[in-house]
């Protein structure tokens, strides 16, 4: 059938957007927080716990660590990811460049692509963008990414413009690849360019412009949060996505923080995913309707209110504050996944009542007060 994007609503005061994109594998609301999945599972959560509880419309894999474990052998003799995971709705898979980019001392780039070690046992492989295609084809997520180089933030102008440049012409050659190849899995595959410009104004520009001259399903907005400062960020958004086609969804790569992702959407974004909200938790701070909460602190070791009384997820009711706080003390395996789920249904919560005030037209005004109240410490 392919994708399809609805732009339902917009908001009177910003460039805030409610939508639907439909893929073959079902609906999603946007704007929208993806969580990521990155080795085929979003860790320490289960499938249905993902799908009922958080109730996640879409997830995230990484190529790269997919590629290297369980390999694309494996995955096409089950079927692809949604087959070997049990998830049955959409996921997208960024194109592993990010990861490849992280490898320092460990890969070596070229007009060809990228030499690399493997993290996991030091062998050698090598990333084109042809074969990140070939690779994303048979993990089968219904949205690929391009193979993109992610230039450092602090980069100087000169090497910036060179990146984007590459990163345009590995884009050609992933098109001409995704193309070439078809679906392995009997449905609708996506493919998403991705811009890049550091936090140069005319880079940005002049890479939105090669990117939207694409005409792609959807687009990406790769390379920030990054080191730069928050509000360099939220103008290089501005300003990509003034250039960006309104009727295509648009995606913010790896940002961020309930604000960023509150922000994000007042700027015309679409589409989120962060390990934020799971390795955050992973390490006892949860982020909840009224702020911040370190839940290690002693102050919450008698608090037997529940974690979040009109929480997103069944578990906010469920546990208290102290019995969390005594997990996490105690090591405790199920305090990392209770504070994982907590924090994944609140990112949900969030982009979904977003949506609510998008379409009854009054996001601005709850948006400036969710930014103060969800980023305070309690």
């Amino acid at each position: 059938m392919g994708l399809k994007f609805e732009l339902q609503h917009t908001d009177p005061q910003s460039q805030a957007r409610a939508g639907r994109i439909t893929t073959d594998h079902g609906v999603i609301e946007t704007p929208i927080f993806m969580p990521v999945g990155t080795v085929g599972s979003v860790k320490g959560i289960s499938v249905d716990v993902l799908k009922n509880d958080i109730k996640a419309q879409i997830i995230l894999g990484n190529t790269y660590h997919l590629y290297l474990r369980p390999g694309t052998d494996t995955l096409e003799k089950v079927g692809g990811l949604h087959k070997f995971n049990g998830f049955d709705r959409p996921m997208l898979t960024d194109s592993g460049g990010f990861q490849v980019f992280s490898l320092t001392g460990l890969r070596k780039m070229s007009e060809e692509g990228v030499k690399f070690q493997s993290h996991i046992d030091g062998s050698r492989h090598l990333f084109t963008p042809e074969r990140v295609m070939d690779i994303e084809r048979s993990i089968g997520a219904d949205i690929m990414m391009a193979f993109d180089e992610c230039a450092p933030g602090t980069s100087e102008y000169r090497y910036a413009k060179k990146s984007t440049e590459l990163t345009h012409r590995w884009l050609d050659r992933c098109i001409k690849r995704f193309n070439e190849t078809e679906p392995k899995y009997g449905y609708h595959q996506s493919l998403f360019p991705i811009v890049q410009g550091c936090t140069y104004k005319d880079l940005r520009e002049m890479s939105a412009e090669y990117i939207a001259s694409k005409d792609a399903e959807g687009n990406a907005i790769g390379g920030l949060a990054v080191g730069e400062p928050t509000e360099v960020m939220y103008e290089m958004i501005e300003v990509v996505n003034g250039i960006l086609p309104k009727d295509r969804p648009r995606y913010l790569m790896g940002v961020g923080t309930p604000a960023n992702l509150l922000e994000g959407i007042a700027l015309g974004v679409d589409m989120f995913d962060c390990v934020m909200p799971t390795r955050n938790g992973r390490n006892a701070m949860l982020f909840t309707k009224d702020g911040i909460v370190n839940i290690r602190n002693s102050k919450w070791a008698e608090d037997f209110s529940p974690i979040e009384a009109d929480g997103a997820s069944e578990f906010d009711r469920f546990y208290s504050k102290a019995y969390l706080h005594h997990l996490f003390k105690a090591k405790e395996f199920l305090a990392l996944e209770i504070a994982s789920v907590h924090n994944l249904a609140f990112y949900l919560w969030l982009v979904g009542e977003a949506r609510k005030h998008i379409i009854a037209g009054d996001f601005r005004d709850w948006k400036e007060i969710m930014v103060k109240r969800v980023m305070q410490r309690l």
